[in-house]
């Protein structure tokens, strides 16, 4: 999927990418088929294609973490629950902004 093809609702997500992709080693990549954000080639950050809903790679306790405090849902593509990824549906420009920050910092390591 090209930049020119992302559906509209995932522009809120793309316009905090913004951000990341001014950023040395940060580019546009793909996961399973999807545009995504990588940093020096490790995915960390994405939104569903059909929701636009965040989709970011973090520490599992974390993960665990967001989801018991209500603020963030399992990432379960096709019913397999990915431990290391999470799916926040809040739009927040700063909340998403954090969590792609520290998506980013937990691929870095």
């Amino acid at each position: 999927m090209t930049k020119s093809k992302k559906a509209p609702e995932t522009d809120f997500f793309w316009t905090l990418a913004k951000e990341f992709l001014s950023q040395d080693g940060v580019t546009e990549g793909s996961l399973m088929g999807f545009p995504c954000l990588r940093v020096n080639g490790e995915f960390f950050g994405t939104c569903d294609h059909r929701s636009g809903d965040l989709i970011v790679k973090l520490p599992k306790d974390r993960v665990a973490k967001l989801i018991a405090d209500e603020k963030g849902h399992p990432f379960a593509p096709a019913g397999r629950i990915f431990k290391e990824w999470v799916l926040v549906k809040k739009r927040n420009k700063k909340t998403w902004t954090a969590l792609l920050k520290e998506g980013q910092a937990f691929v870095q390591k």
